[in-house]
C-alpha cells in the first residue's frame, strides 16, 4: 500500500566539505514541487545545486540541477520508489566544498540525504476512496444508514423525493462487501444510481 508523509522531515550531511541539506515532504503535484524548489533557492541563494525528485503518479520528476546526469535526481527518486511513497517531494540543497566527489560519491550523498530524512518521517497510508450512490424506499433508510456507519463510510448528499437517494464515500477495498450487504438488505428494493458505481474501478 502506498504511503505519503504527515509533514516535512530533514537531514544534513557533510561529505568531503560539501554540505547536503535534505528534506522530504508531502506535495500534491509538480506545480507544488516547483514552488518548494523556488522557495529553497530564495532561502539558499548561494547554494551550488538544489536537486529534487517527486513521486506523484504522472507528475513524477527527477532533476539533477547541474550535477552530472543521473547522480542526483534519479537516485533520490529511487529511494522514494523503493519505500512505496506517493505524493512526496525529496529535495537536497548542496553547498560545494571544493572537493569533487565523483559520480559514485554523488549518488551515495544524495541517496543518503534522502534516506536519512525519511528515517525521521511519519508515514501515512494512502487509502483509495470510492463514491457510491443508491436509492431506497423510506422504510429502508435507517437500515442503510446503519450499514454505512458500520462500514466506516462517509455519508454525503441525501435527497428525499419519492424515495431516498444517498451518496457516500468509503475505501475501495471495503466497497464490495458493503454493496453485497446493502443488496441483501434491500431485498430487490435498492437501486444503484449508476450501476458501474456498484463495482470498484479497475
Amino acid at each position: 500500500m502506498p504511503h505519503t508523509l504527515a509533514k516535512p522531515s530533514h537531514s544534513e550531511l557533510i561529505v568531503k566539505k560539501s554540505r547536503f541539506i535534505g528534506c522530504v515532504q508531502p506535495v500534491a503535484d509538480r506545480v507544488a514541487a516547483h514552488k518548494v524548489v523556488a522557495d529553497l533557492w530564495a532561502a539558499h541563494p548561494t547554494a551550488t545545486h538544489v536537486c529534487w525528485a517527486l513521486m506523484a503518479g504522472g507528475h513524477s520528476a527527477a532533476v539533477d540541477d547541474g550535477e552530472p546526469s543521473g547522480t542526483a535526481g534519479r537516485p533520490m527518486l529511487d529511494v522514494l520508489r523503493h519505500q512505496d511513497l506517493e505524493r512526496v517531494l525529496a529535495t537536497v540543497v548542496r553547498y560545494y566544498g571544493g572537493v569533487n566527489l565523483g559520480a559514485g560519491g554523488l549518488v551515495r550523498a544524495y541517496t543518503d540525504a534522502v534516506a536519512q530524512a525519511l528515517l525521521q518521517a511519519e508515514k501515512i497510508a494512502i487509502v483509495k476512496k470510492q463514491t457510491l450512490k443508491c436509492a431506497v424506499p423510506y422504510p429502508l433508510e435507517g437500515r442503510v444508514r446503519r450499514e454505512l456507519e458500520a462500514a466506516g463510510a462517509t455519508l454525503g448528499n441525501v435527497h428525499h423525493g419519492e424515495g431516498v437517494e444517498l451518496e457516500f464515500v468509503l475505501p475501495v477495498h471495503a466497497a464490495p462487501a458493503l454493496v453485497a450487504r446493502l443488496n441483501d438488505a434491500g431485498s430487490g428494493q435498492l437501486a444503484w444510481i449508476d450501476a458501474t458505481q456498484a463495482s470498484p474501478p479497475d
